[in-house]
């Protein structure tokens, strides 16, 4: 089938009908994401992101749907009492951002979405609450720093993981200071246009810098071997009882198509995903799993085993961000 923007918005429209029939404690349903976009497929794979509010609290968090092999849905289920303090919302780096990021409302009962909506997003781009929604970020990146400082009980696995997170961290940090979080598959493919929205391009650079070490791996014109390796291990962990949603069969081809595809443009766009879900998927299986060694010498080959020079550079990349900020701070009366 071919899937195109028209035909996954309708299947949202009827997946959320259809849901509001099954459940009648559905006070709201909205839908997020990519789909908003003009182009939501990445690797000819999508996801619907849609947000299911609860009148009571939900049985589940998130919840992995799959239509095809292409599609799946992503849902969050949220309580009602979430919404209670509009004005709370304004801070959320998440939930309050697709809240006011143009969102496509698909059920609500009387005119609660805009009630919400209007209390949530009035003053919600003003200099002083974005920067309610970007320090939390940036602190959180420091403190991942000072964790990996003296990280010695870790092992690689989660010394990768935790930079990984810090990275993203840090990155979303300058991304909330013009638009939402920037989320898993599109985090690198989007942040050069966030860098250069807030004047400051040569972050993107540095960005990549950090991931991959400036090594010749991104230069490769076809995927690498270890291609194989890790979309065998996204696969074992979907098959474990304990993997995450985000792991859920439904995603495989989501990732892999999608890090497949960037990976002749944008290599460094794919090698974020790569590494991001490998690491989450190792946490899920067995320690004698066979992909570990593979993932052990990519982390070597990017300079990411051992890290303390990588650590070095990640601290003046977080100095430049921070100082950046508080540079536009000023400018913003702030």
């Amino acid at each position: 089938m071919r899937i195109t923007r028209e035909k996954l918005l309708k299947l949202a429209k009827t997946q959320a009908a259809m849901r509001v029939m099954q459940n009648r404690r559905l006070v709201c349903v909205y839908l997020t994401g990519s789909l908003l976009d003009e182009e939501p497929l990445l690797g000819g794979t999508a996801d619907i992101d849609l947000i299911f509010v609860h009148d009571t609290p939900p049985p589940q968090e998130r919840e992995i749907v799959p239509l095809s092999a292409e599609v799946h849905l992503d849902i969050a289920h949220v309580s009602q009492e979430q919404y209670q303090q509009p004005r709370s919302l304004r801070s959320d780096a998440w939930l309050g951002s697709f809240l006011c990021h143009n969102p496509l409302v698909l059920h609500e009962r009387g005119h609660w979405f805009e009630f919400v909506q209007a209390g949530v997003c009035a003053h919600f781009y003003r200099p002083e609450t974005i920067l309610q929604r970007v320090q939390p970020q940036l602190d959180a990146a420091r403190q991942g720093w000072m964790t990996l400082q003296s990280a010695a009980g870790l092992d690689v696995f989660q010394r990768t993981a935790l930079y990984l997170r810090t990275l993203r961290q840090t990155a979303n940090a300058v991304a909330c200071l013009c638009g939402p979080p920037l989320t898993e598959r599109r985090l690198l493919l989007h942040f050069p246009q966030r860098a250069q929205a807030v004047r400051r391009p040569e972050l993107s650079a540095g960005l990549i810098a950090l991931l991959s070490g400036g090594t010749d791996l991104l230069a490769e014109a076809q995927t690498p071997q270890w291609f194989e390796t890790w979309q065998t291990a996204l696969g074992d962990a979907g098959q474990t009882s304990q993997h995450p949603p985000s792991l859920h069969p439904a995603r495989w081809a989501y990732y892999t198509r999608a890090a497949q595809a960037l990976w002749s443009e944008t290599p460094a766009a794919a090698l974020w995903i790569v590494l991001r879900t490998w690491c989450a998927a190792l946490d899920c299986l067995p320690a004698d799993h066979a992909s570990r060694p593979s993932f052990v010498s990519l982390c070597r080959s990017l300079a990411l085993d051992p890290l303390e020079e990588r650590l070095e550079a990640l601290d003046v990349y977080l100095d430049t961000v921070e100082e950046m900020i508080e540079g536009w701070a000023k400018e913003n009366g702030l």
